[in-house]
């Protein structure tokens, strides 16, 4: 799995396109997203839960304010006492505690309004679906809540939970067939259900959307200028470009070419009205 990740990085922004699977997380989020009920029995098939009714965040992006960080999640989705974050991750970043910290925080801040208690949050999980073990302790499944150090098992009751599962330990060592079969298609691109069926369909109509494909090439080369220039400012200049380009050529709404593209939005709507202005 290392091997692969690491050949993945030599690969043009089209090879990385022709070869992208469920496993991409651009694709994933694409899939998931427009696939509601797909994206549910995930969700149900990971936690062991029943959802009654599922509501889709209506926005790809969360920005609490102008200076904080906002993030694009991959699959951010709520139900009447819950919330939940699916993020798939296919590569170690080595801050993926840290990010789920973080999008826990963010989430409860868009779900609680002013007027309400605490009370009233919903209880939040965030799911990393990893290609690599990175605890290194053997478990397939990782589930974290906060427990007293002291006695070992008074738990703080915030109803925060943060799980991680790891597609090759899962592949190998969960008991429920139907989950067993979604880790072997992440890793082998094989699927043997019709849940996997229905996920390899959706994955192949994904690549041959020209709009997500264009998006997915702007961010690739955008990545890259990233790793090479190091210069955010730079970073946001190009994003932004990009995101308008996309919306002018696509008729794209401006929160969904911000998400795509990791602009801020506050810049993507500036640059519009300027564009609109000019005349460009």
């Amino acid at each position: 799995m290392e091997t692969l990740t690491k050949n993945l990085h030599k690969l043009t922004p089209e090879e990385k396109w022709e070869q992208a699977t469920l496993a991409n997380n651009f694709i994933f989020y694409k899939v998931m997203r427009h696939h509601p009920e797909a994206c549910q029995h995930l969700i149900e098939m990971l936690l062991g839960i029943k959802i009654q009714k599922m509501e889709m965040h209506g926005e790809e992006t969360i920005e609490h304010d102008y200076n904080s960080h906002g993030i694009r999640l991959d699959v951010y989705v709520k139900d009447s006492e819950h919330i939940y974050d699916v993020e798939m991750q296919m590569t170690n970043t080595n801050d993926l505690p840290e990010r789920a910290r973080y999008y826990q925080g963010l989430m409860d801040l868009d779900n609680l309004k002013s007027a309400q208690k605490y009370k009233e949050l919903k209880s939040s999980h965030v799911i990393f679906i990893c290609m690599e073990d990175i605890f290194k302790n053997g478990l397939p499944v990782n589930t974290f809540e906060n427990i007293c150090l002291e006695d070992k098992k008074t738990k703080l009751g915030d109803r925060t939970y943060k799980h991680f599962f790891f597609a090759s330990l899962c592949a190998k060592m969960l008991t429920d067939k139907n989950a067993k079969d979604f880790f072997n298609f992440l890793i082998s691109n094989k699927s043997a259900t019709n849940y996997t069926n229905n996920l390899k369909n959706y994955v192949a109509d994904a690549k041959h959307n020209s709009q997500w494909r264009f998006s997915y090439m702007t961010w690739e080369r955008q990545r890259t200028y990233d790793l090479d220039a190091g210069r955010e400012e730079g970073r946001n200049e190009k994003a932004v470009e990009a995101a308008v380009l996309l919306i002018k050529k696509y008729n794209v709404e401006p929160e969904t070419a911000a998400a795509d593209l990791n602009a801020p939005l506050e810049k993507v709507l500036e640059a519009i009205k300027l564009d609109s202005r000019t005349g460009s």
